[in-house]
């Protein structure tokens, strides 16, 4: 299972330079990706497989993977028909297609995620299968994106797939919780019950529904009709929306007796089966009545599935497969005529059965199949609906009445829009000549054909074959409670029995309705009794706008005082209200100070403080304020936390640094007339946050119950970590996670600060002397004066600091040594990845500060961005390493080596990752230092680049 994942996933990379060597033909040898594949899941039938990789296993995140029957019948149809589907897109594109090379790499690994959704057995790792495989499909619909009509199909399939997927995750989590595991054997096998699981197993069926477009959550499927006929043949008839499907079938055996599981499945499935199925047989354009005949199905197969009786189950799954493959055979003939005719409206069409006789022969048999006649598959489906639902004794009797009588009336609806298809595509119309559309049109090819003919007649195959079918997915069907004495079996004929009278009613039913259709469009159904769903989605959306807007007109005016008043006024209410509500455990003991050090420091930290509100220098104010920091480093120092201090002194600097950047471009005095009114009110709040933060501190000190951790991690870092620095072992190790996830989230605001400054290019090195103008260049060529820095001749001589440049000339290179010994040091001693990269930045600030900033670009002539993207590789790939080794994400290993003269020798695995946040550190800087030091330079004396 993992060499099929990892293969579908080299197989996209591959893709785009195959097609740029091959054009077209180069889904020929893609399309022997899926086909291996499903050479081993046939090879495999009928056994279970299980894999088990131990990943982040506190969080629930072990990639467990399962293959049973469920999973090898969703397999084959992955698999086999995107194999079909890929041999179908190499002579339904051209060569010059736009973008070819992306699609094909799309459609592998959409093959790849649904794969993995299918077989995985943890819920989590399921889901994450999900949503891949909702971006795909956003990207796949979108295909076309010169057209707003793809544009709007794609963000509206991945908004409401999406926000049902979200909805389920919450389910999956309160599910996994309840259950005490997240893989999906051990839920369905336990079945937590109550109200709590009631609602979650309702929040997974919202997700479930909205991927397999179930009304009310139909109506972005056809929508995403834009899309090129390949993709609604595979994501759209055979894969993606028998997802939603799927998870109901596997969720059957052990939910379909909670409460609201039936009303929700049945009911809506019905719904979604007799109200998509009369928009099918209204429509007028081929791909939008395949469209909502699919929404139509859809609903049948939900119903099925989720009665939750073994003969419903045996005939749900029987009619997925029989879907699957009549549906996409389907959506691939309309593409063939699209492709010859150029136009997919019925009313365009005429004598095409004659002009294309082999196509209709194709297209009948699949509809036949589609409208369930014998002796196709879909019949021997049908008939197995309509018995499990007539002797389905799970549902109460006025229930499988209902039942039934809904599944008549879809299948009806069914046939009707069947013989619509195949008329209006290929009937004469009582013309006497071809349609324009149809003179011009040029034959298909045989490969083009291939994948239908292979379908159509696997329906017609299927049918007779219905008995080794059924010997095929019963033990699916088995896990569910049987409703007669003799378990049901597949079989084309079972006889003279109610449900084949019921099919020769849908039969005489669906040809009445197909011939009064012409009565039904004098009637002028304008507007759809229950409303136009595709409009109350825009209508949603508006509503959503207009909200969001007066909530940010009354949360955000654009005042960056009253913004930061909301938020502290909030830190101040919520907890604090929440702690006198529901009671504190006790009143702290709290003392002044330890020592009288602590208590100088102190009163200059409040000093400071004070003088930041009352001065109106920007710059003086942004001093004091730093003041305070470097006295809390102090605070730390004296309370034996070196490391700590030292991150802070060198934070509060770099943090100055930029402040003072930043104040270049504003007024050196703050107007006096803006605060004037406000200064009491801001004073009260900041003495009332302070008050609060350090109260609740103390309270929170107090409440705490057990050990606290902290008197585990020395011990936790020694041993485990192999490093004797608390602080700096659990950043890289013990709380690793943590670390990658906010160097990440710095890596995204350095990007997007530097993207406000540049505005049109984000990323480049800073400029180099080579750069300058020339007049420079030749002033600098015939000075004669020794030169400290390159960078420092090219700047104005009333700004220049001869002082500054050789000091800069002889500390840097120190900085460097501290700033690698800090780096090495940091496992054991205090330093670290974090403190070496700022002691680093600190020296490039010093060369910027004394060179300007061609300078900087002597100093690192390399773009920020490939240090940051470098730095997030070795994180990250720290953790990738971990797992193909067979170890947790992000664990740490020793290294020990001796050498000849510098001896024994231990490197922990951590040091790598520590090298990413080093480099994150130290391109972070040099990205701030280049948009808002160089980038400001260069508008102040009017350079354009």
């Amino acid at each position: 299972m993992l060499a099929i994942l990892v293969a579908h996933a080299v197989a996209a990379l591959l893709a785009p330079p195959l097609v740029r060597v091959m054009g077209r033909n180069a889904f020929l040898p893609l399309a022997l990706v899926p086909l291996a594949s499903l050479g081993w899941v046939v090879a495999h039938w009928g056994t279970e497989q299980r894999v088990q990789i131990t990943w982040a296993s506190t969080l629930s995140m072990d990639l467990d993977l399962r293959f049973d029957t469920l999973a090898s019948i969703m397999c084959v149809l992955v698999l086999g028909i995107g194999a079909l589907i890929l041999l179908y897109c190499s002579r339904y594109f051209e060569d010059d297609e736009p973008r070819l090379g992306l699609f094909a790499a799309e459609m592998v690994a959409f093959a790849g995620a649904m794969f993995g959704l299918v077989v995985s057995d943890n819920m989590l790792l399921l889901y994450t299968f999900w949503e891949l495989t909702s971006v795909l499909s956003f990207l796949l619909v979108g295909h076309y994106a010169e057209r707003a009509s793809s544009r709007r199909a794609a963000t509206q399939a991945l908004l409401v797939t999406t926000a049902g997927g979200l909805a389920m995750l919450v389910g999956i989590i309160v599910l996994g919780e309840l259950a005490g595991s997240y893989n999906l054997s051990d839920v369905v096998a336990t079945a937590p019950h109550g109200w709590l699981a009631g609602v979650a197993i309702v929040l997974v069926l919202v997700g479930a529904l909205s991927k397999s477009a179930v009304v009310p959550l139909h109506f972005w499927l056809p929508g995403a009709m834009a899309a090129p006929t390949p993709v609604s043949g595979y994501l759209h008839a055979a894969a993606m929306v028998k997802a939603g499907i799927y998870l109901v079938a596997r969720l059957a055996p052990g939910f379909a007796d909670s409460p609201a599981w039936k009303p929700i499945v049945i009911g809506l499935g019905l719904a979604s089966m007799i109200l998509a199925g009369w928009r099918a047989f209204r429509a007028f354009d081929l791909k939008l009545i395949l469209a909502f005949g699919t929404v139509s199905q859809l609903g049948f197969l939900t119903a099925l599935v989720g009665t939750g009786s073994r003969e419903a189950a045996l005939a749900g799954i029987a009619m997925m497969i029989a879907h699957a493959m009549f549906k996409a055979c389907l959506f691939m003939i309309v593409g063939i005529i699209d492709h010859a005719t150029g136009t997919r409206d019925i009313r365009k069409l005429a004598h095409l059965g004659k002009a294309a006789p082999f196509l209709a022969v194709l297209a009948i048999m699949a509809a036949s199949s589609m409208a369930g006649l014998p002796v196709f598959f879909g019949f021997v489906a049908k008939e197995a609906a309509l018995e499990s639902e007539l002797v389905a004794v799970v549902l109460p009797e006025w229930a499988r009445i209902v039942t039934t009588a809904g599944i008549v009336v879809g299948s009806i609806l069914t046939l009707a829009y069947s013989i619509r298809f195949v008329w209006g595509a290929f009937g004469r119309k009582q013309l006497k000549r071809p349609s324009p559309a149809v003179e011009g049109m040029h034959a298909p090819g045989a490969l083009l054909l291939t994948a239908p003919t292979i379908l159509a007649f696997a329906g017609l195959a299927a049918g007779f074959a219905a008995p080794w079918i059924d010997h095929l997915i019963s033990p699916y069907a088995d896990t569910l409670p049987t409703d007669l004495a003799k378990p049901y079996h597949l079989a084309l004929w079972h006889g003279f029995t109610l449900p084949l009278g019921l099919t020769a009613v849908v039969i005489a039913g669906g040809i009445a309705l197909y011939l009064a259709h012409r009565t039904i469009a004098r009637l002028r159904f304008e507007h759809p009794p229950l409303g136009n769903a595709d409009r109350m989605y825009d209508a949603t959306l508006r509503g959503m706008d207009t909200l969001s807007l007066r909530l940010t007109a009354f949360l955000q005016r654009g005042s960056l005082p009253l913004t930061q008043a909301t938020i502290l006024i909030t830190l101040v209410l919520l907890p604090t209200t929440l702690m006198l509500f529901f009671g504190m455990s006790a009143m702290p003991a709290t003392r002044p100070w330890d020592s009288v050090w602590q208590l100088a420091v102190g009163v200059i930290i409040v000093v400071a403080a004070i003088t930041a509100t009352v001065l109106r220098n920007r710059l003086g104010g942004v001093l004091v304020v730093g003041v305070t920091g470097y006295g809390l480093g102090v605070l730390f120092a004296l309370q034996g936390a070196p490391d700590l201090a030292l991150t802070q002194f060198l934070v509060e600097t770099v943090t100055l640094v930029m402040f003072v950047l930043v104040l270049r471009k504003l007024p050196a005095e703050v107007d006096p007339s803006s605060v004037a009114r406000s200064k009491p009110a801001r004073a009260l709040l900041g003495i009332v946050v302070g008050l609060a933060v350090a109260g609740l501190g103390a309270f929170a000190v107090v409440a705490r119950s057990a050990e606290p951790v902290s008197v585990l991690l020395p011990d936790a870092a020694y041993y485990g970590g192999h490093g004797k620095n608390v602080v700096n072992v659990l950043l890289v190790d013990i709380r690793a996670w943590d670390t990658l996830g906010e160097i990440s989230v710095l890596l995204v605001a350095a990007t997007g600060v530097a993207s406000l400054v540049f505005r049109t290019r984000r990323f480049g090195s800073a400029p180099r002397v080579a750069d300058a103008p020339a007049a420079q260049l030749d002033a600098l060529s015939s000075s004669n004066e020794t030169t400290w820095l390159l960078g420092g001749d090219l700047i104005d001589p009333r700004h220049r600091s001869l002082i500054l440049e050789v000091t800069t000339r002889l500390v840097f290179p120190t900085m460097m040594v501290l700033s690698v010994y800090f780096f090495f040091s940091g496992h054991n001693a205090p330093g670290g990845g974090f403190s070496g990269g700022l002691v680093a930045g600190l020296a490039l600030v010093l060369r910027y500060l004394a060179g300007g900033r061609y300078e900087l670009g002597e100093a690192v002539p390399i773009d920020a961005g490939k240090i940051l993207g470098l730095g997030l590789t070795f994180a990250a790939g720290t953790a990738l390493v971990s797992m193909f080794l067979g170890a947790p994400a992000l664990s740490s290993a020793v290294l020990e080596v001796t050498l000849p003269v510098l001896g024994d020798i231990k490197v922990v695995t951590a040091l790598f990752f520590d090298l990413g946040v080093y480099l994150i550190v130290v391109g972070l800087i040099l990205d701030v230092l280049r948009s808002l030091g160089a980038r400001l330079d260069a508008e102040n004396v009017g350079e354009t680049r």
